[in-house]
């Protein structure tokens, strides 16, 4: 049956009206991943070296036993952020005589299809071949390289599971990733415990104790049947359609019912954001980005400008990451928000409306950046209302010229739908304005005037905003069947 489902993707994929379009992007990811790959294998041949100069008074095993561990919490928070689902379109085959272990198992496989499965072969193979074979013999090899293989599944299938679980509650991604960074920072940040130790307290033992090979193993067979049984307990359309029923009213905003049409038009924005893979991502990124001053204010080499980026960065990534593909959220039913009674003039206050709360709740989020000294959350706020004003502005002038429509239930990871020209034109005038405003200034030693100058022109947007908005509905009236023809396009 497996084979079966796997000659029905081929079809699926040769019959599509985008096959051109597809096999030209695999091609380019194909060349992209091969490249990859060599920079990988030539980490992995020249592990040991490294290592040596890494640690060079620790012995080369002892030194590549603490690091395998840190690896892999490294590579479930990469899995979650960029290793995508396993799909199959289920539905016709669910009234047909098909077992549903048929159909899980299906996907089960696929899952392990991943690249990120083949990289901890590549990287850690070479040394456990070079080092540890000809020191501890072909038994040690063989428990290494199993071990591997296990914590890989385990990753795998527990970072899949978790996306599932986050595609019905999108707290459960959230309070993974905060898992994983606060494990990494009890580390690295706070030095509560050393990730080093615990790794080697495994992989070191292994060498003497063999049979510590059974610990990775199971984990990586119960968290498959985790999957496994999770998927087969949520895979008729019933169950999916009881849930997405109990979560109807979950965006009953009340909030909004202040603002009239114009809340209304947010909350349905909102629903659409919670609802679909790709415009949440690009909301659960934003809230990973609040961690972005970590980076930069942690190293005291680096200056005051780059508070003027990572400020703009931390209070309007959302405007920066979900308004780049504005209106292409909508493609999919643009044509019936164009001959609808909604004025237009309204829908633009709605887009001004939700990147207005989501930035204002951002900026409180980066409030503990106080602890760098209350100028950085200075910077901050005068950032925040650049953002409201001008790169608000900004984002919806492009939006008038963006005409790549978007597949909302697609993920966002390697997905290159939508991006377009206006998506690099964009990124020019919202990284340089503020520093051709405020560089001056600093250049003159005025940094205050520099930092005043950029929240005055914020505010000055902010209160002319419905001059901007009718500048922006007339420009859009002249491109609007440009912009509905080329969302037509799939």
């Amino acid at each position: 049956m497996i084979s079966t489902f796997f000659d029905h993707e081929l079809k699926s994929f040769w019959r599509s009206k985008n096959t051109g379009k597809s096999i030209a992007v695999k091609v380019v990811m194909g060349i992209l991943i091969f490249i990859l790959f060599l920079y990988v294998l030539a980490l992995g041949l020249f592990m040991d070296k490294l290592v040596g100069a890494m640690f060079p008074k620790e012995d080369l095993t002892v030194a590549f036993c603490g690091i395998v561990l840190v690896y892999f919490l490294f590579d479930l928070l990469m899995r979650l952020q960029l290793q995508e689902l396993p799909t199959l379109k289920v539905q016709p085959y669910l009234h047909l005589p098909v077992k549903r272990n048929s159909v899980v198992g299906y996907l089960a496989l696929t899952a392990q299809l991943s690249f990120f499965n083949l990289w901890p072969i590549v990287i850690f193979g070479p040394f456990i071949l070079k080092i540890i074979l000809p020191v501890s013999g072909a038994v040690t090899t063989l428990v290494f390289i199993v071990s591997i293989i296990g914590y890989s599944i385990f990753n795998n299938y527990l970072a899949l599971y978790i996306k599932r679980k986050a595609n019905l509650n999108g707290w459960i991604f959230l309070i993974a990733g905060a898992v994983l960074t606060l494990a990494t920072c009890g580390d690295y940040v706070w030095h509560l415990y050393s990730l080093k130790a615990i790794s080697y307290l495994f992989f070191g033992n292994l060498i003497t104790k063999p049979y510590l090979v059974i610990l990775p193993v199971v984990l990586a067979v119960a968290m498959y049947y985790l999957n496994f049984y999770y998927l087969k307990g949520n895979l008729y359309l019933e169950e999916l359609s009881s849930k997405k029923e109990s979560a109807k009213s979950s965006t009953e905003i009340p909030l909004l019912s202040r603002f009239g049409h114009v809340g209304d038009l947010v909350a349905n924005e909102v629903k659409l954001i919670l609802r679909n893979k790709r415009p949440r991502s690009a909301l659960i990124m934003g809230l990973f980005f609040m961690f972005y001053g970590l980076i930069f204010y942690t190293n005291p080499k680096l200056g005051e400008s780059f508070k003027i980026f990572v400020g703009m960065f931390m209070t309007g990534i959302f405007i920066i990451n979900y308004g780049q593909f504005m209106f292409s959220w909508q493609a999919s039913h643009f044509d019936g928000i164009l001959v609808s009674k909604v004025k237009f003039s309204d829908f633009l206050k709605a887009k001004y409306l939700l990147f207005t709360i989501v930035s204002t709740v951002a900026f409180i989020l980066t409030t503990p950046y106080a602890y760098f000294g209350w100028r950085t959350v200075l910077i901050h706020f005068v950032m925040y209302l650049w953002n409201l004003g001008i790169n608000t502005t900004i984002v919806l002038y492009f939006a008038n010229r963006n005409y790549k429509r978007i597949d909302l239930s697609k993920g966002a990871s390697f997905n290159w739908e939508g991006v377009g020209a206006s998506q690099l034109l964009l990124s020019f005038p919202l990284i340089l304005f503020p520093y051709v405003i405020y560089l001056p200034f600093k250049f003159m030693g005025y940094t205050n005037v520099g930092l005043a100058v950029l929240a005055i022109i914020g505010v000055a947007f902010i209160i002319t905003r419905d001059f901007w908005i009718k500048k922006l509905e007339a420009d859009f009236y002249t491109k609007r069947y440009k912009i509905a023809e080329g969302f037509r396009n799939k």
